[in-house]
């Protein structure tokens, strides 16, 4: 199963980091955003990515061209030949596609529709967000639901701290709990490929324009995830998600016992 990445946005909140490079490419510890993405599909099985590039996109390419070599030990002789000693690969198949700088979101997914099975279901996220969203039963929720598409609905976490008060006194304190305003948006899409037939211009934002037409013929479920999930929309959130990866306590983080059921529910999903 393919994952739709989309790579292309300005970042226009994030200036002081976007203005030198793509969103996606910005850093949480020493790796991109949209790597520490990459993994946790990875960690689930799915190693077969379309970025969707827009601006800045020679800047994702040149990550990926490069990545076994960043990320190996090597001697460069005087002649300039490379000899690489130990080097690091990740099993994964990317497909860099150029989308276009001002195209919108849907647009960007109607123009690497090319690289889709017409048959196949297809997961799609942005470039931005990092959960960990259990995809093995977002995939099953989303078979099980029989319709076109599924979101995964969840609640981010409120700005600021809230306290229960009973008679001017305190009776509990949560640092920053979940909002009470109820399910959003987090991405991680799970999407048949007759979605693309409702996108109808490269102009068009994925959120405005085609998902208003799949909710409105009752083509789209969510799955409802209570666990971790935050956007890098500001240089605070970036901040915030440094400091837990910093601290090993990254919730996004890929861990061994998910690794060890991916044989399992690669059989799952091929039965």
């Amino acid at each position: 199963m393919k994952v739709v990445l989309l790579a292309g946005g300005f970042g226009s909140r994030l200036a002081e980091e976007t203005s030198i490079k793509p969103k996606p490419m910005v850093e949480i510890g020493d790796i991109p955003i949209l790597e520490h993405i990459m993994n946790w599909y990875m960690s689930f099985g799915f190693n077969e990515f379309i970025i969707c590039l827009g601006y800045k996109g020679s800047d994702i390419i040149s990550y990926f061209k490069d990545y076994n070599l960043k990320n190996s030990t090597c001697v460069i002789s005087e002649n300039g030949k490379i000899e690489t000693l130990k080097t690091s690969k990740k099993n994964w198949k990317i497909i860099l596609a150029q989308t276009g700088i001002k195209t919108q979101t849907a647009g960007r997914l109607k123009k690497v529709s090319k690289f889709l099975e017409k048959d196949e279901d297809f997961m799609m996220t942005y470039g931005d967000g990092l959960s960990n969203v259990n995809l093995k039963q977002l995939l099953n929720f989303h078979n099980n639901s029989k319709k076109l598409a599924t979101v995964t609905a969840v609640k981010p976490l409120a700005r600021f701290g809230a306290i229960d008060i009973k008679n001017n006194d305190v009776i509990n304190f949560i640092e920053k709990p979940k909002s009470k305003d109820g399910w959003i948006n987090g991405g991680f899409f799970v999407l048949s490929y007759n979605v693309i037939k409702y996108i109808s211009s490269f102009q068009e934002s994925w959120e405005k324009g085609p998902l208003q037409k799949i909710v409105k013929d009752n083509q789209l479920s969510a799955y409802k995830h209570e666990g971790f999930w935050q956007p890098m929309d500001t240089l605070r959130e970036k901040y915030l998600l440094t400091d837990l990866w910093e601290r090993g306590k990254a919730p996004w983080k890929p861990k061994k016992n998910i690794i060890k059921n991916i044989i399992q529910f690669k059989k799952s999903v091929n039965a």
